[in-house]
């Protein structure tokens, strides 16, 4: 059998650049070799990804290194995501992302989608200004949901976190989704006492916590 490791590196390292034409490329010259979807995916883009996500924690690299990368991630997804679907390759899961009612900023939050999605996750971004029908209405129609994560970036509005939550217990529905909280006026006390199952202080901890928060469920 063929050793691919060395295009492997290659394609990590294209995704750690963040160069989109060249990530793209390497994918269809190993899709056009024979290796499957599921290995260009693991050892090449996620693992180039979870790199980027560890330089990204230990403030080596800034929020528009994360950007590029992230984009040529998604540019060599595309090229393989109709494969993935067809092998019957599945995500990790599936999680509820959105910044909470009466707050427009969604930097932080498009950062966890995308290393969320760099990690394997699936995510359903409901975007900025969502309230608890708005969280509650895509949990009903994503039942295979196992997570919902909640942004904030004002004091002001960090409270309506603890809304979403107590609306879904309201429901009976509290016991079958976990919570997962961030932003900067976040805190880990402040997760716990609204009832959140988690909290991450930036975008690549988020990513981690959301993967080990679904294999727990």
């Amino acid at each position: 059998m063929a050793d691919y490791s060395e295009q492997f590196q290659q394609l990590s390292l294209a995704i750690q650049k963040g160069s989109a034409p060249e990530a793209k490329e390497l994918t269809e010259k190993l899709l056009k070799e024979g290796v499957t979807p599921e290995d260009i995916l693991n050892k090449g883009l996620l693992d180039g990804m979870n790199i980027v996500g560890i330089r990204f924690k230990n403030n080596e690299i800034y929020i528009p290194e994360v950007l590029i990368a992230a984009r040529a991630m998604s540019t060599a997804m595309d090229v393989l995501r109709p494969l993935l679907t067809k092998t019957g390759v599945k995500p990790v899961g599936k999680i509820i992302l959105g910044t909470v009612k009466g707050d427009l900023h969604d930097i932080g939050k498009n950062l966890v989608r995308m290393m969320s999605q760099g990690a394997g996750i699936e995510v359903i971004d409901l975007g900025t200004d969502c309230g608890p029908e708005k969280f509650l209405e895509a949990y009903r129609e994503h039942q295979d949901v196992k997570l919902i994560g909640m942004s904030a970036l004002l004091t002001t509005t960090m409270t309506n976190m603890k809304t979403v939550i107590d609306k879904f217990a309201e429901e009976g529905l509290k016991d079958k989704i976990k919570f997962m909280v961030g932003g900067a006026p976040v805190t880990e006390q402040f997760a716990k006492e609204i009832g959140a199952d988690g909290y991450a202080p930036d975008a690549a901890s988020a990513a981690e916590k959301f993967k080990e928060l679904i294999l727990q469920s």
